[in-house]
């Protein structure tokens, strides 16, 4: 049975930084795109970032240069490293995992193509 357990988040001060984790069982990592979306209040889910399984990150534009994703597939887990927070970064953050393309990454990093989820964690910053 797959499961992905995210956690981490919480309060943070515009500027501050926060980090999320995600453990996965019952899949091997290795093969699979791993990602981070966030749902704010009263808006759709978008997914902000990615990481295949050779490592390559990729952003959308209103987290680039400022998230970091990563991943350690002997511990199936990953990270999003969340620096110089903006009150826009508050929502609900879901890791997510797609196991169809073999630890690719393919189509644009807004594309939702995963399987999975965590159960999520709220992050809130404030001005």
């Amino acid at each position: 049975q797959v499961q992905l357990v995210d956690s981490g988040g919480g309060s943070a001060q515009t500027g501050g930084s926060l980090r999320l984790s995600c453990v996965a069982s019952g899949f091997t990592l290795s093969t699979f795109c791993a990602g981070w979306s966030r749902q704010a209040p009263g808006k759709e889910r978008e997914v902000v970032a990615r990481i295949d399984n050779y490592g390559r990150a990729s952003y959308v534009d209103s987290v680039r240069g400022r998230f970091t994703i990563s991943r350690d597939n002997a511990k199936s887990t990953w990270y999003l490293e969340m620096n110089s927070l903006k009150p826009e970064d508050t929502g609900m953050y879901y890791c997510a995992a797609a196991p169809r393309y073999g630890g690719a990454c393919p189509f644009s990093v807004e594309r939702n193509i995963y399987d999975y989820w965590g159960q999520g964690n709220q992050v809130t910053v404030s001005s």
